[in-house]
C-alpha cells in the first residue's frame, strides 16, 4: 500500500510506503517532483530551422516535418506531425480548444465571437507592442462587442460588420472606422484560416475607408529650414534636432538611457520605449514596438554632438523625485524582466527634473510651426522627415530599413518615404539634361 500527500508549502509530492525486510514491515517517506497542471506548464514559442517564430507549442525538425505538441487538462503530451506549417497551426488550434471543453460539440459551433476574440488575443497576438494590444481590445469592446459579442462564431454575416461600421461612420474619425475594420478582419481572418468558420464575413463588406490612407506630413527642405530656426529657441530643441538625425520614435526617443550611447564608437542603441499614460497618472516601459525596433543606428557628427553635450552635464542637471521610479518590462526577445532606471535617461526637462511627456512635445511642436508660419505637425513627422531626406540624398532603402526599425522593407517605401515637391522637380530636371 502506498498514500500520496501533497503538503501545502511543498514543491513535490510526499509518499509513504512501506517495504518488508525479514518478515517486519518498515515505512518510510520517498519523494518525486510535483508536475504542474496543464495551464502551469506552457511550450515556448517555437521556431523553424531559420530561427523565425512559427507559433507556441510548434517546431521544426531537422527533416523539415513540424511537430504540434501541447499538455492536454489531463496533463498529457499530446502531438502531431505535419509536412506543412498551417496545418500544424489549425491542429494544435482546434485540439486546445476541444481539450477546453466536454460538450463534444465542434468548437466553431459552440463558441461566441467574445470568446474567440479572447482566445485570439491571448494565443496568436502576444508578440504586438502593448500599444497595438491596446488599440484593439479597445475598438472590439467599444465598437464591436455590443453588436456580436454574444454571437456564435459560425453566424456571424456580412451584414453585421456592416452595421458596425456604417454606425461609426456617422460619429468616429475615417481612422478609427478603419482600425475597427483591421481589428475585425485580423481577428476573423484568423478563425478561417484554422477551420472555425467557412467564409470570411468581411469578404462582402463595403468600406471605401479600407483603401484611403491619411496624408503622412513631411517636412519640405524650406519647412524644415524655418522649423529649425525656430526650434532653437525651444528647450527641447535638441530632442527635435536628434528626432532629425535618427529617425527614432517619440517613445524610444523618451526611453533612451545613458547605456544606450556609445561614446566611442558613436553608436546608439535602440532596445526601449517609455510613454506617459494620462489616463493612470503613470510611466510605463515597453520593448520596442516590433523585433525588427531592436536596433543599432550609427550616429552622424550633430547627433553624436548633442548626445555628448548632454553627457557632460548629467551630473548637475535637476532632477525631481519622479526619477527615483525604477520602471519594468518585459523584453521582447529574451522573455526576461527587464528594469529601467528612470535616473538613467538622457531627456529630463531642466526646469521640472522629470522625462518630457509625449503630449508635451506636441504641444511645443504646434507653437514653434505657428511662430515660423509653417502647417502644424506632430513628432512622428520628424521620423518621416528623416526617412524622406535619406533617401533624396541616395540612402540605400534596405540600410534605411534597419535605421528606422522596420521588419519589411514594404513599409519604408510605402509609408514613410514621400516624394516631395522639391524631389519631383530635380527629377525633372535630371530628365532634361540628359
Amino acid at each position: 500500500m502506498s498514500i500520496c500527500v501533497r503538503p501545502q508549502r511543498c514543491e513535490g509530492v510526499l509518499r509513504l510506503k512501506r517495504w518488508r525486510f525479514c518478515g517486519i514491515f518498515v515505512y518510510g517517506i520517498e519523494t518525486f517532483p510535483f508536475i504542474p497542471k496543464m495551464e502551469e506548464r506552457s511550450f515556448q514559442m517555437g521556431k523553424d530551422l531559420r530561427g523565425r517564430n512559427i507559433g507556441k507549442g510548434i517546431s521544426q525538425r531537422k527533416d523539415g516535418w513540424y511537430q504540434a505538441r501541447f499538455i492536454n487538462k489531463n496533463g498529457k503530451r499530446v502531438s502531431k506531425l505535419f509536412e506543412d506549417v498551417s496545418q500544424a497551426k489549425k491542429w494544435i488550434t482546434l485540439s486546445r480548444l476541444e481539450d477546453e471543453d466536454d460538450s463534444g460539440t465542434a468548437p466553431e459551433y459552440r463558441m461566441t465571437v467574445d470568446e474567440w476574440f479572447s482566445y485570439w488575443m491571448k494565443t496568436f497576438k502576444q508578440d504586438l507592442s502593448p500599444n497595438t494590444k491596446r488599440n484593439y481590445r479597445e475598438r472590439y469592446f467599444t465598437n464591436v462587442k455590443p453588436y456580436i459579442g454574444d454571437m456564435l462564431l459560425a453566424d456571424v454575416k456580412a451584414m453585421h460588420c456592416q452595421q458596425i461600421l456604417n454606425e461609426m461612420q456617422v460619429s468616429y474619425a475615417t481612422s478609427t472606422v478603419y482600425q475597427t475594420y483591421i481589428c475585425m478582419g485580423t481577428m476573423f481572418k484568423c478563425a478561417l484560416q484554422n477551420d472555425l468558420i467557412t467564409k470570411h464575413p468581411l469578404d462582402a463588406v463595403v468600406f471605401k475607408g479600407a483603401k484611403m490612407k491619411k496624408p503622412i506630413r513631411c517636412l519640405t527642405i524650406e519647412e524644415q529650414r524655418l522649423f529649425l530656426e525656430q526650434a532653437d529657441k525651444n528647450s527641447n530643441a535638441k530632442q527635435f534636432r536628434l528626432l532629425l538625425q535618427t529617425g527614432l520614435r517619440t517613445g524610444e526617443l523618451i526611453g533612451l538611457t545613458w547605456d544606450n550611447f556609445d561614446r566611442v564608437n558613436r553608436i546608439l542603441t535602440v532596445d526601449k520605449s517609455l510613454e506617459y499614460r494620462h489616463e493612470r497618472g503613470y510611466w510605463r516601459a515597453a520593448p520596442p514596438k516590433t523585433v525588427a525596433g531592436y536596433r543599432k543606428i550609427p550616429l552622424t557628427e550633430e547627433a553624436y554632438n548633442i548626445l555628448m553635450s548632454l553627457y557632460e552635464k548629467k551630473d548637475t542637471r535637476k532632477e525631481a523625485p519622479a526619477l527615483d521610479q525604477v520602471l519594468t518590462f518585459t523584453d521582447a526577445i529574451t522573455g526576461l524582466q527587464r528594469e529601467v532606471r528612470m535616473k538613467d535617461l538622457i531627456f529630463v526637462n531642466f526646469r521640472t527634473g522629470e522625462p518630457t511627456k509625449n503630449s508635451t512635445y506636441d504641444t511645443n511642436l504646434y507653437k514653434i510651426c505657428d511662430k515660423a508660419g509653417i502647417r502644424p505637425f506632430c513628432m512622428h513627422a520628424l521620423r518621416h522627415t528623416f526617412a524622406t531626406r535619406c533617401i533624396e540624398r541616395g540612402v540605400n532603402p534596405k540600410s534605411l530599413q534597419k535605421i528606422l526599425g522596420h521588419a519589411h522593407l514594404s513599409t519604408t517605401m510605402d509609408t514613410y518615404v514621400h516624394v516631395t515637391d522639391d524631389s519631383l522637380e530635380v527629377a525633372m530636371r535630371i530628365f532634361e539634361a540628359v
